[in-house]
């Protein structure tokens, strides 16, 4: 069945695609991202920081906590680093799930699927908003839920503008986790008034946004164990060098670990 890319609607993992300089986008994407960037000059740089966040939670998951296996959801489009070149990086053997709903994302899913020889990938068409369609998935079942999972749920919840809705997905998906698990969150902040702004700017382009304030991302981690630094921009979380200036950076977010 041909995949309907409806490139005439802008997509946020394309926009996003944009953002970080790939290839992935239509005509629509571009011209939001140009509107969203004049309300927002930083998201540029803010996007590429995320992206450096995701690197080093996945080698903090992978290294410190010992997780192997991963579920990512909402993944974007291929762009390296990917969570399995992290992860993989440190254990070839390595399991991880790739969830996203963007037609695009599914027609590029080979890029994510380069496994190293020992461990595996795979890619799910889902939406965050069906967690529990998520769980039952063939995809998802094959993982070993006796053993710790760790759940990235990156630059995606800004997209759920409803915080019970936002509580239901993140408790139905941490409800089966062992103790060890993780879940790694980052989102926009509502710190930051280019953020406040990029938020409107997304949303008056049919793609709802919120930004969060520390508190309320904090809640998002419900029972979950907060690990240092806490909740911060990414950009301060466990920098491995220089760091953008905060002005920048547009996001925050933290990891949790179930105990």
């Amino acid at each position: 069945m041909p995949v309907d890319l409806n490139t005439s609607v802008p997509h946020s993992a394309r926009i996003y695609d944009f953002l970080l300089g790939g290839k992935d986008n239509f005509d629509a994407d571009r011209k939001a991202a140009a509107e969203i960037v004049k309300h927002s000059p930083s998201l540029p740089v803010s996007a590429r920081a995320n992206r450096d966040y995701l690197a080093r939670a996945g080698r903090f998951l992978a290294e410190d906590l010992g997780i192997r296996q991963f579920l990512d959801i909402g993944t974007g489009l291929p762009t390296s680093p990917n969570l399995h070149e992290v992860v993989q990086g440190v254990d070839p053997a390595s399991r991880i799930v790739y969830v996203d709903n963007d037609p695009i994302v599914l027609v590029h899913a080979r890029a994510l699927l380069t496994s190293s020889p020992e461990g595996s990938t795979s890619y799910l068409d889902a939406d965050l908003r069906d967690a529990q369609a998520i769980l039952d998935s063939a995809e998802i079942q094959a993982l070993d839920f006796s053993r710790p999972i760790a759940i990235s749920l990156l630059a995606i919840l800004q997209f759920v503008t409803d915080e019970a809705e936002a509580y239901a997905i993140i408790d139905t998906l941490t409800e089966r986790l062992v103790p060890g698990s993780a879940l790694a969150i980052s989102t926009v902040t509502a710190h930051n008034e280019q953020a406040v702004q990029g938020a409107k700017a997304y949303t008056a382009r049919g793609i709802p946004a919120k930004p969060r304030t520390d508190d309320e991302v904090r809640a998002l981690f419900r029972d979950l164990e907060i690990v240092e630094p806490g909740v911060t921009l990414v950009n301060r979380w466990r920098p491995a060098g220089p760091v953008p200036d905060d002005f920048h950076v547009q996001m925050s977010g933290g990891v949790a670990v179930k105990r």
